[in-house]
């Protein structure tokens, strides 16, 4: 990207602070394979006491930490309960089946969510002949169901309901502050009700790298042994981990200014001829806007592909879907520039 370009593809594509780059290389290091790694394990002590858990386990990524979940509490064979639109369907390139050997049964719901009937509904008779439902994933924010948030009492009765039907209940958390700054409340609202949790600090919160898993400590103990064989444990890994403490105390109320420009941008698409937003421009629930373009306009590619011609990235999804995510590098001043950027695209210029 050129350096002019205001950046919505993702909150993937921060890049560290000043602060944090000095963080990262005042961390003390050892190594984690061997056991003696102190910023990392004071990173997963801290994020087991932020979550409620037991213990945590600092990972490469969120998809490593779903996937060691699922390899931790799963056998070939198994199902796991998850929406159509979940990250570990959708995003994780097969890897339920590829590496645990589970199957998907995959639930429908407005924005990602879904409702503690259809879990039940979903559950397989005990009968030699079907998959042994094992696991529940609920994913919060939800990413490709437009950034939504999970209101609490209602992912605590789904998570409830899939317990009561002998389900293991994990939260693919990777923007799970996102989701506690939009709704005021702790992480621990969300996570006191399940089994496991994943967290991401590469996405809003502005690390480099790497994501965490919580859980039990027999569960982080068998997910640890996991990550080594599926060529995640690092060593001087510390370095990383610095950045993801520096995140976790400075860049989590932050989040509230993301959430802003993401409304902020949406009032400025709502208005332009052959752009439909998701949704309304005040209730857009946090970092993530999506609409979709008419057929005049050409595909969501073509679109942003002429949208990058007047210095601003997106992501089309689909056909004629946009999707636009703010973070910690964009200002209010760049959302307005893209604002404009967006409806000189759209007349064609």
């Amino acid at each position: 990207m050129a350096p002019t370009t205001i950046d919505l593809r993702s909150d993937t594509v921060t890049r560290p602070t000043p602060a944090m780059r000095e963080a990262m290389m005042a961390a003390p290091l050892g190594d984690d394979v061997l056991g003696d790694e102190p910023t990392v394990q004071a990173l997963e002590a801290k994020v087991a006491a932020l979550l409620g858990k037991d213990a945590a386990l600092f990972v490469p990524s969120g998809t490593m930490a779903n996937q060691l979940a699922i390899r931790a509490v799963c056998e070939h064979g198994d199902e796991i309960v998850a929406h159509r639109d979940s990250h570990i369907i959708q995003y994780e390139t097969g890897a339920p089946a590829a590496l645990s050997g589970c199957m998907i049964a995959s639930l429908e719901g407005p924005g990602g969510l879904f409702e503690p009937s259809q879990v039940r509904a979903a559950i397989r008779p005990k009968d030699q002949h079907a998959p042994v439902s094992r696991m529940l994933v609920l994913e919060n924010t939800h990413n490709k169901g437009g950034g939504t948030v999970w209101p609490v009492e209602r992912l605590s009765a789904v998570a409830a309901e899939g317990r009561a039907c002998g389900l293991h209940v994990h939260i693919d958390g990777a923007r799970l502050m996102n989701a506690c700054v939009a709704a005021g409340v702790a992480p621990t609202a969300f996570t006191s009700s399940v089994d496991s949790v994943s967290l991401c600090f590469s996405k809003g919160l502005g690390a480099p790298v790497g994501s965490a898993l919580a859980g039990s400590t027999a569960l982080i103990q068998r997910a640890r042994r996991f990550r080594k064989m599926f060529g995640g444990a690092m060593r001087q890994s510390g370095i990383l981990a610095a950045a993801a403490i520096h995140a976790l105390d400075h860049h989590v109320a932050r989040l509230a200014d993301d959430h802003a420009n993401a409304r902020r941008l949406a009032h400025l698409v709502a208005g332009i001829p052959g752009i439909s937003l998701e949704g309304a421009p005040d209730a857009i629930p946090t970092n993530m806007v999506f609409f979709t373009v008419a057929p005049a306009l050409g595909s969501s590619q073509e679109f942003c592909a002429r949208l990058a011609r007047h210095g601003v990235a997106a992501i089309g999804m689909g056909t004629s879907r946009v999707r636009m995510v703010t973070h910690l590098d964009v200002t209010a001043a760049d959302i307005d520039r893209a604002g404009a950027a967006i409806a000189a695209a759209a007349r064609g210029a």
